[in-house]
């Protein structure tokens, strides 16, 4: 069925967790960008039972953070850190088109790069210092459905191979919609006191990854396999800015 081998696709592109390979094509594509939001969710589930662990045993909340966060960077192979870094150096070279995709195909990291993967993870160490285990589970789920978001039906893919040409366009608007929706709806309790607060951060991170998907048609002339990791990483970073406000 479909939906089972969207599920395989979504867990070994998502994470590295080593399913055995299933059917790949645009059907299974398109559960496995749907399903983006609940592979985001489980692994949010287990970064916050370390983070709540190592915090019970007496860890520094600042070490506790750091080491949350790269335990999320080891569990997705840093792939989106490295679609982070090349998009970035993408948008910093000025170029479009071809030019700028062969930019991002590089082996090599440029100095936008750099400093988009060390502003992230900084970010999301500093806050997760502070905030309650539950902002690691919206924000995670909020960077996968992000991904969703950049699959939906309109936006094509900038090179005829790839990851973004398996996925790119699989998703209808209105269920990739409706997915965010009920993520941004469903992270009210997250904030005890404030219900506003989560959904509000939720959708502006996602109103940040719009932005960048613009940027990216407009640029690249659609996306990539690199631009989706950079809205799963922007998606992730801004909602944990916003649900660190007090």
């Amino acid at each position: 069925m479909s939906a089972g081998a969207g599920l395989r696709l979504a867990v070994t592109t998502l994470t590295v967790l080593p399913l055995r390979a299933g059917r790949v094509d645009r059907a299974a594509a398109r559960w496995a960008m749907m399903l983006a939001p609940l592979v985001g969710l489980a692994l949010a589930a287990v970064l916050a039972g370390l983070l709540w662990g190592m915090r019970e045993v007496g860890f520094p909340p600042l070490v506790a953070a750091a080491v949350t966060v790269t335990a999320g960077v080891l569990l997705t192979r840093g792939l989106h850190l490295d679609g982070l870094a090349d998009t970035m150096d993408g948008f910093g070279s000025y170029k479009t088109g071809n030019t700028a995709l062969e930019i991002m195909k590089k082996s090599d990291i440029g100095p936008f790069g750099v400093a988009a993967i060390a502003l992230v993870l900084l970010i999301q160490t500093a806050v997760l210092a502070a905030a309650p285990g539950a902002a690691v589970v919206v924000a995670w789920t909020a960077g996968r459905v992000a991904i969703t978001l950049a699959c939906r039906d309109g936006i094509p893919a900038a090179r005829p191979d790839g990851l973004g040409a398996l996925v790119a366009g699989t998703v209808g608007r209105t269920t990739a919609w409706a997915i965010a929706i009920v993520v941004v709806l469903a992270s009210a309790p997250a904030i005890p006191g404030r219900p506003a607060q989560a959904p509000v951060a939720v959708a502006v991170a996602l109103a940040a990854v719009a932005l960048l998907l613009r940027r990216a048609v407009r640029r690249f002339g659609g996306i990539t396999g690199d631009v989706l990791g950079a809205c799963a990483e922007i998606g992730t970073t801004v909602a944990l800015a916003g649900l660190s406000l007090r």
